[in-house]
């Protein structure tokens, strides 16, 4: 988001440097409404220098808006947000020269190739038209897309579109990067490549504050997790403290025969703080330890003639955290968009 050449935009230091393990982004008491929504609502985080921040939550949470605001591109009506040690409101222009802002859709130019896309966002940054060249094939072909360069965006991939916005989200090489659902609509490969993509950016010192309703995807991506839901952060930590929070994997049994249910309750309850609960023929429990609860499980059920059709762990999905936190499952409308 900078408007200067490469060279000054890389060299550029930000006042009061932040080092590795200080916060790269802090924000307190934020809030916005639009009308009678009060879209964020009292918002604290830090993320530290080096690390991804995960901001969960469903549609309609104030994700987005959230965003929205520490990028500038919104005025908060409250609290304070710093980027890179530069206040967000105060020094607006000076701190879009040094964060680089990806969001849910690929914002391409369809009908200019992959490398016009790139020299363009250059041209805009204030490179010279040589550097803009330069520094688009540079990213070209760090995601993947040489091959592609001289073909118009409009026929890209889904997929090949998202690392192309995503690369020009890096022209300026920010040391800040925020990631609004870059996954969504994609499919399971272009998700898994994208990853992959912002594991290298975080390897290689980047910042990371990325967005997201897919509980997978902070899992993987996140070193920290900050969950939001009507604008308010209603709860924090890392992706296992989280499933600790809804009570950790649940070991799910279907039995041969319903009628079983009860002994077999009993025989299972030992594995678990609370007891089994049995919904729909299928018995369910909150394992106390992961390792072997599967062949104890099996073994447990053979001893009392319980026959078993199927029998597995499962992980704690978006909807069993938000429905342990909040009371509701993770569904949300978009109050318009502006909650996003």
């Amino acid at each position: 988001m900078a408007t200067r050449t490469e060279e000054k935009v890389t060299e550029r230091a930000a006042p009061g440097p932040v080092s590795a393990g200080e916060a790269a982004i802090s924000v307190r008491g934020l809030v916005k409404s639009f009308g009678e929504v009060r879209a964020v609502d009292g918002v604290d985080l830090e993320v530290r220098t080096g690390t991804v921040l995960g901001l969960l939550g469903p549609n309609g949470a104030g994700k987005t808006t959230t965003v929205r605001m520490l990028t500038t591109l919104l005025k908060p009506d409250a609290g304070e947000i710093r980027v890179v040690g530069l206040d967000a409101v105060k020094q607006a222009a000076e701190l879009r020269e040094r964060i680089g802002l990806a969001g849910q859709y690929a914002a391409v130019d369809e009908n200019l190739t992959g490398s016009e896309n790139l020299t363009m966002v250059g041209r805009l940054y204030g490179m010279s038209r040589a550097q803009a060249k330069r520094r688009a094939a540079e990213l070209l072909a760090r995601f993947e897309l040489t091959d592609a360069a001289k073909r118009p965006a409009r026929g890209y991939s889904g997929g090949m579109r998202r690392r192309l916005d995503l690369a020009a989200a890096l022209v300026a090489r920010p040391p800040v990067l925020f990631l609004d659902e870059p996954t969504t609509g994609l499919d399971p490969r272009s998700r898994l490549s994208l990853w992959e993509t912002i594991e290298d950016l975080v390897r290689d010192g980047t910042t990371v504050l990325l967005t997201t309703q897919y509980l997978d995807e902070a899992d993987r991506l996140a070193d920290k997790i900050a969950v939001i839901d009507r604008g308010t952060v209603i709860a924090e930590g890392t992706s296992d403290e989280l499933k600790d929070r809804v009570g950790g994997e649940r070991l799910e049994v279907t039995l041969d025969d319903r009628e079983q249910a009860e002994t077999a309750i009993e025989a299972l309850a030992p594995l678990a703080d609370e007891r089994p609960v049995v919904e729909a023929g299928v018995v369910k429990l909150t394992v106390r330890e992961r390792r072997g609860v599967i062949v104890d499980a099996v073994d447990r059920l053979k001893a009392v003639d319980v026959g078993v059709d199927d029998l597995g762990l499962r992980r704690p999905t978006l909807d069993d955290v938000f429905l342990t936190l909040t009371g509701h499952a993770a569904e949300g409308d978009d109050q318009n968009g502006a909650t996003r």
